[in-house]
């Protein structure tokens, strides 16, 4: 999925789907750590692309604290 699109359904999410998708991410992210210690990690890109998929999804959360309203 395009990054765009990504994006776009993070900015369509109610404040609580958003709140979950991140606690879900982060979770995820924390059992790739996990895993990449102890020795048992297949997919290291994977760590890579939740790193960045939180990072949007903090960027959409931040926009809506500021009030910044993107144009489609």
């Amino acid at each position: 999925m395009k990054t765009k699109d990504i994006v776009k359904k993070a900015r369509e999410m109610t404040p609580l789907e958003l709140k979950d998708k991140l606690k879900d991410a982060k979770e995820e992210l924390f059992n790739l750590r996990f895993q990449m210690a102890t020795g048992h990690l297949d997919d290291y890109s994977r760590i890579g692309h939740l790193r960045k998929q939180i990072a949007r999804l903090q960027t959409v959360v931040r926009e809506r604290e500021l009030g910044i309203i993107r144009k489609k």
